[in-house]
């Protein structure tokens, strides 16, 4: 009876939130892939089919996480953090490691991928927790916020040489919107930022492909068909969107002129289909899971709860302005995720394991709806 009045106290509208959003994903994916998977693979379910066993994995692992008691991976954190590694170096190893568009970013295990770098920030957030709840005087110098730099920089590292700057840029972000939260004085945390952006800079300047997303990005009409191109073909997709949108499943874009478009771009494909006003009603829902995050943290009432609830919504909040603002040309191209919209296994099933450990929290914080 203890357990089932605790459970009542959870977050209940964080899950619901969490599952239309990925039943959505769902949807959209088969809508922006049906063309491309039918031509590539002659199926034109095979994204859409991937997408929801994902999911399915991902109900799972949520729910066990709904009703694992988050203190405990304070304890489990160690060997999370051995697997990461251990999993982040196999990438590299032949016949293990799978290369796909010149990176080495995937493990094959059988007809099944998995991605390290996306288990590498749910690592990073559970260390920096219990970190900082076992020392939570010491992270506001930066001396003793070195635990979690260090482990920060070793998987930005990497990660960086798989090669994957997005999820790079990614990881040092969150390590250092989580050291500001936790309470890392502000001259320590500019102390921070400073290097990170120049190193941003040097990872642009010592890669001539990264210099030409950047050209990219300043000026697409300057090479239309090569380096311009994507960029291009998702604003004519948001454009021809207007108000209201083209339909669902009408959308032209998806018709092999924009690349990724179930993956790294499907928000252009989104926007097209539904227009700005079912975009904006996407976001609501996306902003809303944010905000409950953000609830939960607020209301904590211990620290490594706190870190864990901050560090799960941040991640899920980095990636969502991030993938936003480079589908609108806001930033230079870069391939992020939607979170919990894009096509992607590993990225479902541990966002959707994280929400369940945030829905965990919550049934300590007795929130009231």
């Amino acid at each position: 009876m203890e357990i089932i009045k605790k459970n009542k106290r959870g977050d209940y509208l964080l899950i619901i939130a969490v599952i239309t959003l990925a039943v959505l994903g769902a949807t959209f994916i088969y809508s922006a892939s049906r063309y491309s998977a039918l031509s590539t693979y002659n199926d034109e379910y095979y994204f859409v089919k991937k997408q929801v066993m994902g999911i399915m994995i991902g109900l799972i692992t949520m729910f066990f996480a709904c009703f694992f008691d988050y203190k405990r991976l304070k304890k489990l954190n160690p060997f999370l953090m051995i697997i990461t590694v251990v999993l982040l170096l196999l990438v590299f190893v032949p016949g293990i490691g799978v290369e796909n568009y010149g990176a080495k970013r995937w493990i094959g295990i059988g007809g099944f991928t998995l991605q390290p770098s996306e288990l590498a920030k749910f690592s990073l957030i559970l260390f920096s927790a219990s970190y900082v709840s076992n020392n939570p005087d010491k992270c506001k110098t930066l001396l003793g916020a070195l635990p979690i730099i260090l482990y920060g920089l070793l998987l930005c590292l990497l990660i960086i040489v798989e090669p994957n700057m997005s999820i790079t840029v990614c990881v040092a972000t969150l390590m250092i919107t989580m050291l500001f939260c936790a309470g890392l004085k502000i001259k320590y945390f500019v102390m921070l930022l400073i290097p990170a952006i120049i190193f941003v800079v040097v990872l642009i300047l010592i890669e001539p492909y990264r210099l030409s997303r950047l050209s990219a990005f300043l000026d697409p009409w300057a090479n239309p068909k090569g380096e311009g191109y994507q960029l291009l073909q998702s604003l004519y997709a948001l454009g021809s969107g207007g108000w209201f949108g083209v339909g669902l499943f009408n959308s032209r874009q998806k018709y092999a002129f924009l690349p990724f478009a179930e993956s790294d771009f499907i928000l252009s494909v989104i926007g097209e289909e539904v227009g700005f006003v079912g975009l904006f009603f996407f976001f609501l829902l996306l902003g809303f899971i944010i905000f409950r995050g953000l609830r939960i943290a607020s209301k904590s009432k211990d620290v490594f709860a706190f870190i864990t609830a901050i560090g799960i919504t941040m991640i899920f909040g980095i990636q969502t302005v991030v993938n936003a603002l480079v589908v609108t040309g806001s930033i230079p191209p870069t391939g992020l995720s939607l979170p919990l919209v894009s096509s992607g296994n590993t990225s479902i099933i541990i966002f959707m394991t994280e929400m369940g450990v945030l829905y965990n929290v919550s049934t300590s914080t007795n929130l009231t709806f």
